[in-house]
């Protein structure tokens, strides 16, 4: 953990390794309020400028679902200040309201005549492989 914040350049604080930590241990994205919900003390004007911060960085991601609140996850090392390299699918169950990284083999091309796509995001809904067991 201590290296990632190192490799991307980011000077280490207690505060920055504590919400690092808190995005460490889940599998999955999580919204704010439960970064906010884990965190014992907390300015909310740092711990906006953290999260930004790890999002120009490509320590995390957003993940805005049409309707929802912004979750993020953590990034895969590829991820550079400003250039994220995701190869998966947004999925959000609809019966348990996780949202996930679906890693898939391959990404669609999609070809758009005289656009230069530099980003495309997918996003799912359904249910996520433990509710529809």
């Amino acid at each position: 953990m201590t290296n990632l914040l190192k490799n991307k350049k980011i000077s280490e604080t207690p505060f920055r390794k504590e919400v690092l930590s808190i995005f460490t241990k889940y599998n999955n994205a999580i919204p704010l309020s439960i970064v906010e919900k884990e965190l014992r003390e907390y300015n909310r004007i740092t711990l906006y400028r953290t999260i930004k911060i790890f999002l120009e960085k490509g320590i995390i991601h957003e993940i805005i679902i049409t309707g929802e609140k912004s979750n993020y996850a953590i990034c895969q090392e590829e991820c550079v200040t400003n250039l994220h390299y995701h190869q998966h699918i947004h999925f959000k169950c609809n019966r348990c309201g996780i949202v996930s990284c679906v890693e898939i083999g391959k990404f669609p091309a999609i070809i758009l005549p005289k656009y230069k796509i530099e980003q495309l995001e997918i996003q799912a809904t359904g249910l996520c492989k433990k509710c529809n067991a």
